[in-house]
């Protein structure tokens, strides 16, 4: 009998899995898999967002984002402008446990 699966591994499948559908939709030279990234950056952030708290990651998880930035500027050369920023954000958002995106919850005086 399986042992019930955690909201943790759930999400850590998750993860892995759009990180295939991205990899996959990069093998298109033509066009950047601006969906598939997307779909990726939201199932880090789920994850690293019910994971804040724990000192652990999934390893999954932080081999897919560690480095991400590297991994995306050496894969392209021409690559849409929010996606290394978005790159920079994930590897806060799942290390650091904050979110360095302001927008709508600005420090007063900015």
């Amino acid at each position: 009998m399986k042992a019930p699966i955690s909201e943790k591994e759930r999400l850590a499948a998750k993860v892995a899995e759009r990180w295939a559908d991205f990899q996959d939709g990069l093998s298109d030279k033509r066009r950047y898999p601006l969906a598939q990234f997307k779909a990726f950056w939201e199932a880090v952030r789920e994850y690293a967002v019910l994971t804040k708290r724990d000192p652990l990651n999934h390893r999954s998880v932080a081999v897919a984002v560690n480095g991400l930035r590297d991994f995306l500027e050496v894969e392209r050369k021409r690559i849409p402008s929010n996606v290394i920023g978005d790159a920079d954000r994930l590897e806060n958002l799942l290390f650091s446990g904050y979110d360095p995106y302001f927008e709508g919850d600005e420090p007063p005086g900015l």
